[in-house]
């Protein structure tokens, strides 16, 4: 807790904390309206699927530029532009006129997400390295934080009555807010690194670390996609508890990303990385007890298990020997996000061909890789 009173306390971290929790705003509120959108422009199912992959193709274009692009600019001012771009997308897939200009703008909302999420990430390490404190899992806790934000603000839209409005709303006052904290860290720029020529054995850490974040958001794509069905078709769950499961998890995740960076300051970002694929082990083994309550405590300890992973990452990814901060965790957010995306779907072939539970024991597997992989990434980090 002590990093999420570092950054109560401190406009220098909270600042770039409530960037996170605006990334999160932006596209929670978004999402609240798929539906409305759907309906707004007649799409089906499969339209809307091909729409959405648009959003995520924007994030991908972007991830090969995005190191460039924060190095070129500056890690705090093109954190800020990120939240200006940000602000003015996330309005457009509401007010596309069509199918052709919601794919669009979907794709430039993605682009602009993409830049923003290498920026402040990177931001948040640099910092740390300044000032030799750690908060980047707390700074993930808070774009946690902006999805609880904007569930609480969903139960305005009996009274808004209008999306687009809505979003204008949100918009204005987390471009304000922003507005006023950017100058606590426009004027960063990253620390220059001494580059080492390409060779596999620079590669090998960030490749291993692309491998840890592939499973961790693959996995955390996979629980928030397909936990509800599990506990209604494999669990046999009554009907009031068949959310519970990612309730469980999405609360675990945002307590454990306040608490973890306490715990990474006494053992180590390795180790840490290490005892959260323990627990979700532990928690993937009692989701395949296939008993109801047990299975909802299994969601919640993967939770918490993965809730430290991906902020470490970003922590390890930004300090590689020779290799600049931006593109370690470029790296790290490119791979991430391939397995968040990819993670659901290769799950659901998996559930399709044979069972959900072959899924879920994929998933505890894919565990067990990750902290056998902790012993050959052991040094790096803290």
């Amino acid at each position: 807790m002590k990093s999420l009173l570092l950054i109560l306390s401190k406009s220098r971290y909270f600042a770039p904390a409530f960037v996170f929790t605006s990334l999160n705003i932006w596209f929670g509120t978004w999402a609240i309206y798929i539906p409305s959108v759907k309906e707004k422009l007649d799409i089906n199912k499969a339209d809307l699927g091909i729409a959405l992959f648009c959003l995520s193709l924007g994030v991908f274009t972007i991830f090969p530029f995005a190191s460039k692009i924060v190095n070129k600019l500056g890690v705090g001012r093109a954190t800020w532009y990120g939240v200006v771009c940000n602000s003015f997308a996330a309005l457009l897939p509401l007010l596309a006129p069509n199918y052709y200009a919601l794919m669009g703008s979907l794709f430039v909302f993605g682009l602009c997400n993409g830049i923003t999420d290498i920026a402040m990430n990177t931001l948040v390490t640099e910092i740390e390295k300044e000032d030799k404190q750690n908060f980047m899992s707390a700074a993930h806790g808070f774009f946690s934080l902006g999805g609880i934000l904007v569930g609480l603000s969903s139960f305005l839209i009996p009274m808004i009555g209008n999306p687009p409005l809505h979003m204008v709303i949100v918009v204005a006052l987390v471009l304000v807010v922003n507005f006023v904290l950017r100058k606590n860290y426009i004027h960063i720029l990253a620390a220059p690194v001494e580059k080492e020529p390409f060779s596999f054995k620079l590669f090998k850490p960030l490749l291993l670390l692309g491998i840890i974040g592939f499973v961790s958001m693959g996995s955390e794509g996979a629980i928030i996609d397909w936990s509800g069905l599990y506990l209604k078709e494999v669990a046999l769950a009554p009907e009031f508890l068949i959310g519970a499961g990612f309730l469980a998890f999405s609360t675990t995740m945002t307590l454990g990303r306040f608490l973890g960076d306490g715990i990474s300051a006494r053992i180590g970002s390795v180790k840490i990385v290490a005892l959260g694929a323990g627990i979700a082990i532990l928690g993937y083994a009692l989701v395949l007890t296939q008993l109801t309550l047990l299975a909802i405590v299994g969601f919640a300890l993967c939770g918490l298990g993965f809730s430290v992973m991906v902020p470490e990452l970003f922590r390890i990814g930004g300090n590689v020997k020779g290799v600049d901060s931006s593109q370690g965790v470029a790296f790290i957010a490119g791979t991430g996000y391939s397995g968040f995306l990819l993670g659901p779907v290769i799950l659901g072939f998996l559930a399709e061909s044979f069972s959900l539970i072959y899924s879920f024991v994929l998933l505890l597997g894919s565990a067990l890789l990750v902290f056998g992989i902790t012993f050959f990434i052991k040094g790096r980090g803290k």
